[in-house]
């Protein structure tokens, strides 16, 4: 009688867990079917871009009101970029789902992932500037390291759009795994960047003595900006891995929205916020001899 007992409990417990993943399961997908959840979803992501955007606007008004006699300084253009990249976003994501219906379709997906592009431009930004520094500091040249930023872009949207207009010529499932798998080679290769230059930084920073005036402080803003920058875009890689292969894991659909919330709440909005606010410090006023952009 007691092992029976035991048996019912068993048989119990897993009928309750069985239900309780049913449950969960039920949920999910409600939401995602939901065209009212849909909606709720993407506007908070639009309010949410919208407001990182606005964060960059004020800090780009900021800076030219602090020094606006030095033009456009590498600050000034990343602030910019950061704004342009999030109003974008935001303009999107209010319009998600008058952007599903636009035809032909690869408008759909220069719509979708044009501001990823624009995005790691942005912060491709940081790791030439942080690159700049380094090769200073060890009294190198630092030349060819601009061209190099501008040619690395040039390329990377170039094989872009290449890739979007075979896609428009023959829209076969292929061409959208090529894209989708460049995207996230593109995304591995800024972490890799970060990792490189934010690491040869932090190392050289440790070696100043410790007396050093705002050394502390300098160590800690690239260890942070190193290490948020280096998970999203990583996180970013492996997504687009995801995205490209599993159908379950698209992120180009109506009908996955809360994939489509945590995805870019953790791969743009959570990283951009951070970073504006770490890279916060206004450049010194005018009369002070030398003028480094983001401090």
């Amino acid at each position: 009688m007691r092992r029976m007992l035991e048996v019912a409990a068993d048989a119990g417990s897993s009928a309750a867990a069985a239900a309780a993943a049913n449950g969960a399961v039920d949920w999910w997908r409600d939401v995602n079917e939901s065209p009212v959840w849909q909606d709720r979803i993407f506007h908070v992501l639009a309010a949410l871009y919208g407001f990182v955007s606005a964060i960059a606007l004020v800090q780009l008004i900021r800076i030219e009101c602090r020094v606006p006699e030095y033009g456009w300084t590498t600050q000034k253009v990343f602030h910019f970029l950061n704004f342009l990249v999030n109003g974008v976003r935001s303009i999107v994501f209010v319009l998600r789902r008058n952007v599903q219906l636009i035809h032909p379709e690869i408008l759909q997906h220069v719509l979708l992932d044009m501001p990823g592009l624009a995005f790691f431009t942005t912060y491709a930004l940081l790791v030439l500037f942080w690159a700049e520094i380094y090769y200073q500091a060890r009294a190198m040249s630092t030349d060819g390291l601009r061209p190099t930023f501008y040619w690395i872009n040039a390329v990377i949207y170039a094989i872009q759009i290449i890739l979007w207009m075979v896609l428009w010529w023959k829209p076969v499932r292929v061409m959208i795994i090529l894209s989708k798998m460049f995207f996230a080679g593109v995304s591995l290769f800024a972490a890799f960047g970060f990792l490189l230059y934010g690491g040869r930084l932090f190392l050289m920073l440790q070696r100043f003595p410790v007396e050093s005036k705002g050394r502390r402080k300098k160590l800690q803003e690239v260890g942070y900006v190193t290490t948020i920058c280096f998970t999203c875009f990583l996180i970013r890689c492996v997504m687009m891995c995801l995205n490209a292969f599993d159908k379950a894991a698209d992120l180009d659909v109506l009908n996955h929205p809360i994939l489509n919330f945590f995805y870019y709440l953790l791969v743009e909005i959570v990283p951009s916020a951070l970073v504006l606010f770490i890279l916060r410090k206004l450049p010194p006023k005018r009369g002070i001899t030398q003028y480094h952009p983001i401090h």
